[in-house]
């Protein structure tokens, strides 16, 4: 009893893990295995039955959090722009702008897809939007397979870190953080990944020319002014949606809640110019929104009842005992953590790792002087990684949903690699340059009206009379 009493917490975990592997939906895995190791511990007389009672106000303070309010709106905005034409009018016209040069279709795919990033927060939406518009076009034109899958589901992907990204504000609830802060902290590295992509496309139109052609003299058929116009006509509606959402929360304006409430009318508004907007669209939007949201907060319920219990049996320091002896200090705990959450995204999917191992890992990063709003967007950085993984991405089932039968699903996953790659290249970069994420933040580019404190000094009450006198 006493080896089972001392062993609670990585008994603990080991059961998340096998719940996991055997396939279990994560948000039941984790409130049965926090439930049932919590009646073993009052069993062994680790934690008090009244200790159980806390997970009442846990679970309150998910659904009082204020800030969990964008995740709905930023995937609904996401849905609605996903089908409103705009990602159509975007890549037409990036692509005639590209088109004379080799790979000039995917360097239109990786602008657009960071644009379409900018203005909706959500993967899926920018990997199925993308998949639908470009993949039938890039191999038509003799683009092979594997770079066209692979340049489609990396486009779409980056969407996780560009801001306003679903997964920043998760991470920034976690971590405790402002959401401002890590949007800021997020540019830099948005930046090097396209920087990344595109120069891997240089290399691959030097080394495998036939693989990514310049577009046909018979398919430009946008030229002059024409062509200059139609880009303006898709990107200024865009540059203006993604100052109402990121414009307003950087100045200062409107909290990240408010902002995606002013982004779906953005979206609505946008629909309604392209003639789009309809009844089918606005409920295909919100039966989305229903789902994803339901499944973030049935993942927090579970991950909190988890968590909860974990601390009280000693988790927490059996975690940093754990952690903080690895050698090399901060960038041996960053190696690990990195390594740890790049083997997780093998099983898990982007809400998981942040509700479950996001949680473990903070307390450690803050004991070693870690900056968590650098470690939160260099998680999020590593995170990507979840959707591109073979066999289990995300992005790739998004791929195989919506690509013709032909295409070999081999072809998507080995198309996969190379993109998989320069995700990890900018983790390695993030860690050794931490000033790529810290810059924008030490700008002072904004602030978050939802950390604002305002202190009301109270009147000094006059000294009471005495009747006696």
């Amino acid at each position: 009893m006493n080896t089972l009493r001392d062993n609670m917490a990585p008994l603990m975990f080991a059961g998340m893990i096998l719940f996991m592997l055997i396939g279990y939906p994560a948000a039941f895995s984790l409130a049965a295995t926090g439930l049932f190791f919590g009646f073993v511990g009052i069993e062994l007389g680790l934690i008090t039955p009244d200790f159980l009672g806390n997970i009442t106000y846990q679970l309150f303070g998910i659904i009082a959090n204020d800030l969990l309010l964008a995740i709905p709106f930023f995937t609904f905005m996401g849905a609605i722009l996903e089908r409103c034409g705009l990602a159509e009018d975007l890549l037409d016209s990036i692509g005639q702008l590209f088109g004379p040069l080799r790979g000039g279709m995917s360097y239109a795919v990786i602008f657009v897809g960071a644009v379409l990033g900018a203005i909706t927060g959500t993967v899926a939406a920018s990997v199925i939007a993308m998949g639908v518009i470009s993949m039938t076009p890039m191999i038509k034109y003799g683009y092979s397979t594997r770079h066209t899958m692979g340049v489609i589901a990396a486009s779409g992907t980056i969407t996780q870190l560009i801001p306003p990204s679903l997964v920043l504000v998760v991470l920034a609830d976690v971590l405790g953080r402002s959401v401002g802060d890590m949007y800021a902290g997020a540019i830099g590295p948005s930046l090097i990944q396209v920087g990344l992509f595109c120069a891997w496309v240089g290399i691959v139109s030097l080394i495998w020319p036939a693989s990514v052609p310049a577009l046909p003299l018979a398919a430009r058929t946008l030229r002059g002014w024409p062509l200059w116009k139609k880009c303006l006509r898709g990107m200024i509606p865009s540059l203006g949606l993604i100052f109402l959402v990121l414009g307003t929360i950087f100045m200062g304006l409107a909290t990240p809640s408010e902002a995606g409430a002013m982004g779906v009318v953005g979206a609505i508004a946008l629909a309604a110019t392209y003639g789009t907007l309809n009844w089918k669209l606005l409920y295909q939007g919100m039966g989305t929104t229903m789902r994803l949201t339901a499944m973030v907060v049935f993942i927090l319920f579970g991950a909190r009842v988890f968590s909860l219990v974990f601390q009280g049996v000693g988790g927490k320091e059996w975690i940093e005992h754990l952690l903080i002896a690895l050698p090399g200090g901060q960038v041996g705990f960053l190696i690990f953590a990195n390594l740890f959450i790049f083997i997780a995204a093998f099983f898990l999917d982007f809400f998981e790792i942040a509700f479950i191992i996001i949680p473990l890992l903070a307390p450690v990063a803050a004991k070693l002087g870690i900056d968590l709003v650098w470690f939160g967007v260099l998680i999020c950085a590593n995170i990507q990684t979840s959707f591109m993984h073979p066999p289990f991405g995300f992005a790739l089932f998004y791929l195989r949903g919506i690509a013709p039968r032909s295409i070999k699903t081999s072809d998507i996953y080995w198309g996969a690699v190379p993109w998989l790659f320069l995700q990890l290249i900018l983790v390695v970069v993030l860690i050794f340059w931490p000033g790529s994420v810290t810059y924008w933040i030490d700008k002072g580019i904004g602030g978050d009206p939802s950390r604002v404190n305002i202190q009301i000094p109270m009147p000094e009450m006059p000294a009471p009379i005495d009747a006696t006198n």
